[in-house]
Parts: C-alpha cells; sequence; structure tokens
C-alpha cells in the first residue's frame, strides 16, 4: 500500500502541483481513507520527501540505461535531457521551481543529494568526450561539471514554467558542449542538432 500511495501521489504532484494537492485528493483518487494514508506518512511533507525521492531514483535509473547504451559523450547528454522532457511532458510548472518555493527545506535536502549525483554524471561525461575526443584535454572537469550543474539547476529554480525550463536546459546544454567541444565536437553537435532539430 506504501508504494501505491506514493506512486499516485508522484502523480498527482507532478500533475497538479506540491502545493494545490491535498491528502484529501489522494484519498479519493485511490478509493481509501485519509487514515490509511496517515498510517504509512504522517504528514504531507513526509509523504511529498518520499515521492520526490523515489523521482529521483526513477531518472538515475533511466539515466544508467542510457549511458549502457554507449552513445558518444554528445549524443549522451541529449538523450538525457530527451527522457526527463518525456518523463515531465505534462507538467505546467517546475517541480524544482515549486519545491524551492513552497517546500524549501524538502528542496534542500534534495538539492544536497542531487550535487553529488549529477556531479558525478556530468564529470563523467565529460571524461568520456575528452577520450573520445570531442572535448578539450585541456579543460578542467570539476570546474566545468560545477558550471553546467550550477546552470542546469539555476534554471529550474528560477522558471516556473516547464516548458520554458525544458527549452533553456536545451539551449544550456548546447553552451556547455560548445564551451568543451574539439573541433569534431563541434562537427559533431552541429550534426546531431541539424538530424534531429532539437534546438
Amino acid at each position: 500500500m506504501e508504494e501505491k500511495i506514493i506512486a499516485k501521489a508522484s502523480q498527482l504532484f507532478l500533475k497538479l502541483g506540491f502545493k494545490s494537492v491535498t491528502m484529501d485528493d489522494i484519498a479519493n483518487e485511490m478509493c481509501i481513507s485519509k487514515k490509511t494514508i496517515y498510517k504509512y506518512f504522517c504528514n504531507k511533507e513526509l509523504l511529498i520527501a518520499e515521492t520526490t525521492d523515489t523521482i529521483t531514483k526513477t531518472i538515475y535509473a533511466k539515466i544508467n540505461e542510457i549511458v549502457a547504451k554507449n552513445y558518444n559523450a554528445i549524443e549522451e547528454n541529449f538523450e538525457i535531457i530527451k527522457m526527463i522532457k518525456e518523463m515531465f511532458v505534462s507538467i505546467e510548472t517546475s517541480p524544482s521551481y515549486q519545491l524551492k518555493k513552497h517546500y524549501p527545506e524538502i528542496h534542500g535536502k534534495l538539492t544536497e543529494k542531487l550535487l553529488l549525483e549529477y556531479m558525478t554524471l556530468f564529470k563523467q561525461n565529460i571524461e568520456k568526450g575528452i577520450s573520445e575526443g570531442l572535448y578539450r584535454n585541456t579543460i578542467n572537469v570539476n570546474n566545468y561539471a560545477y558550471f553546467y550543474y550550477t546552470l542546469m539547476f539555476n534554471i529550474n529554480e528560477n522558471i516556473s514554467s516547464e516548458k520554458e525550463a525544458q527549452k533553456l536546459e536545451l539551449e544550456a546544454l548546447e553552451y556547455h558542449i560548445r564551451a568543451m567541444a574539439t573541433s569534431n565536437g563541434i562537427t559533431e553537435l552541429n550534426t546531431y542538432i541539424q538530424s534531429t532539430q532539437v534546438l
């Protein structure tokens, strides 16, 4: 039952917003009593924390699936952005923006966790791109990973429209890649953009 509650809450929170969805809404959607929800989650904040953790784990799992497909570093970045866009296609307001505005404590804890995970992912992608000759081998991997992390999370935290945030994320990714790319990397990037019309 706990997993079912988290799954339904995740669906409603992402579709309608963390603030607007009540425990009554979740209970009504599941045709259960609110008391049943409180048996597993003593308050809404705990349920939000659990749902965001579950959503994050789902994203990590999908990212690992993409990485395992052995795209080149540039394609890999765009495939990850594409996957996240498809996951949140029906959402109007950026989840990160909502959390920062209405549940700053949950947002803060989640951000701490994401920093480590995403910094590792970004550094691995940069190192892969360097080994493939797509990114310059003279760049500081840690710094460039942090630059990209800061750029992406500032977009998510400060742009309320999920559609607008996703558009800016794509442009930020192009900006990030062009800052690192070798001439071969620029050619690969331009070819990818032209063939997929992603931007």
